[in-house]
């Protein structure tokens, strides 16, 4: 499955970007819809709905900026928190130690690329794609897990947000998703 880029931007410039798009926007998508195309996310997927609910949630997560970013608040703020140095990272923001340890085995992450030892390579593109699509597809967040919400008989962007945080933002979240779907479907190649 491959999607035409000029048509995609196209739609999602006029209707989730007021207009204009950032570079870095553009960046982020690319890097999710190839990622989607070319199954580099290690978690074999052909359901477009799955990857209209990911960009959603980019979108929701990192503040429209679809590009992994840091949990918001002040280095003091941030420093504050229970689970420091193991804040928000990425796509869908990972934190924990725990899930930072988890992240790395599952993605076999070692030595330098470690997510324990380097928490901030959480910001890193590629291993913030993998997260999110390993993640989101085997349940990771929370257990739910994108296949439970949309497969041949069920078609649920609202309850899909219990993927990363429970009903929080669910119906905001779902319409982004009818948007993105909208865009992939009418930009759809192959």
């Amino acid at each position: 499955m491959r999607f035409d880029r000029t048509a995609y931007f196209n739609y999602v410039r006029d209707v989730l970007f007021e207009g204009a798009l950032e570079q870095v926007h553009v960046d982020g998508q690319n890097l999710i819809l190839g990622t989607f195309e070319n199954q580099y996310g290690g978690t074999p997927m052909d359901d477009v709905r799955w990857l209209a609910y990911m960009l959603a949630t980019v979108f929701h997560e990192t503040g429209y900026q679809m590009w992994p970013n840091t949990e918001q608040g002040s280095q003091e703020y941030l420093q504050s928190k229970s689970y420091y140095p193991y804040i928000g990272r990425g796509y869908v923001h990972l934190t924990w130690e725990d899930n930072y340890r988890s992240a790395s085995a599952k993605l076999g992450l070692v030595d330098d690329r470690d997510l324990v030892v380097h928490p901030e390579l959480a910001l890193d593109s590629l291993i913030a794609t993998r997260v999110m699509f390993r993640g989101m597809a085997e349940g990771w967040f929370t257990g739910a897990k994108l296949g439970q919400f949309f497969d041949d008989e069920t078609d649920n962007p609202y309850d899909a947000r219990t993927i990363i945080n429970g009903h929080d933002k669910a119906s905001e979240i779902a319409a982004y998703h009818d948007q993105f779907l909208t865009a992939l479907q009418e930009s759809m190649v192959e």
